[in-house]
């Protein structure tokens, strides 16, 4: 298994790998890196997303998880750079319900790249986030992504959006 540590403005990152895909991004660092070609590239990527001159990832990513986990994975992809979806709208595209869909977003195994910060609770609240320092690193995501798209918070909500709400 590849893997790599970096630094970011969240903290430090680790980047793991099977050698042809990217398979979690966690926050810590390993006591021994073992990079390889696709780790190298996913940490060049995450240096540009964090400086706002990437929003659209490319990567081979290999998430492991159920199939309706994945799928909620995919929806999440599907979401524009600055944009949002709801936990609600996510459940009714894939025919489930929004405590599922809450579920594979705590579960996803490449925070930042597939973009779980992007699912919102109703009315806009901020729901939940898994990473490290919870709801303050989804809302430094979300302020990140408003600036470099040209989004402010409370203008052009409903262009912030996404079709899955």
């Amino acid at each position: 298994m590849a893997r790599l540590s970096i630094d970011s403005p969240l903290g430090a990152l680790m980047l793991s790998g099977d050698g042809s895909a990217l398979t979690s991004v966690g926050w810590g660092c390993f006591d021994h890196d073992e990079p390889d070609a696709v780790l190298a590239e996913a940490a060049r990527q995450l240096e540009a997303y964090f400086a706002g001159r990437l929003q659209r990832f490319d990567l081979p990513l290999k998430p492991a998880g159920t199939t309706f986990r994945r799928s909620v994975w995919d929806a999440m992809l599907a979401i524009p750079y600055g944009g949002t979806a709801t936990y609600g709208g996510m459940a009714k595209m894939l025919g489930s319900a929004p405590r599922a869909v809450g579920g594979a977003c705590g579960a996803n195994p490449i925070p930042i790249i597939i973009p779980c910060h992007r699912v919102l609770a109703s009315g806009g609240a901020p729901g939940g986030y898994s990473g490290h320092g919870g709801l303050d690193t989804k809302a430094w995501l979300l302020a990140l992504e408003r600036r470099h798209a040209g989004i402010s918070k409370g203008n052009g909500a409903a262009a912030e959006q996404f079709a899955l709400l």
